[in-house]
């Protein structure tokens, strides 16, 4: 079973994801955070296979919270969920070592982006046009 820890601080957004994610029989949500230091705490004790993780949250945003989990546990993916994906933060998410970004808004890339972190891809959409 794939584990799976959702960080998001909107609780119908958390559940919305969790209900995605668990439409994959081979998928589970081993855990759920409200902000970024929950995530880092949470991360140690479910010991997930992928980390799905919003940007803008209380304590530290998505950005801070990788850079905490890749502290502790590197070989862990994080899919940076957001709703304000733009190419600056696609660039902040490469350099602090997320592995894959994603727009709250398409469900179809965030099962996508799972997959490839799963796979050891990277996995990264553009931004929308304005």
């Amino acid at each position: 079973m794939i584990r799976i820890l959702i960080a998001d601080d909107n609780t119908l957004v958390r559940r919305l994801l969790r209900n995605l994610v668990e439409q994959d029989k081979d998928w589970e949500v081993c855990g759920e955070a409200i902000d970024g230091g929950e995530v880092v705490q949470r991360m140690m004790e479910t010991h997930p296979d992928v980390i799905v993780l919003d940007f803008q949250m209380p304590v530290m945003n998505g950005l801070q919270a990788a850079k905490e989990i890749a502290k502790v546990a590197p070989e862990v993916p994080v899919l940076l969920c957001t709703a304000h994906l733009s190419m600056d933060l696609v660039g902040e998410a490469q350099r602090v070592g997320i592995q894959g970004a994603v727009s709250k808004s398409k469900s179809g890339d965030i099962v996508k982006g799972i997959k490839a972190l799963l796979r050891h891809e990277l996995f990264f959409c553009q931004p929308a046009e304005i």
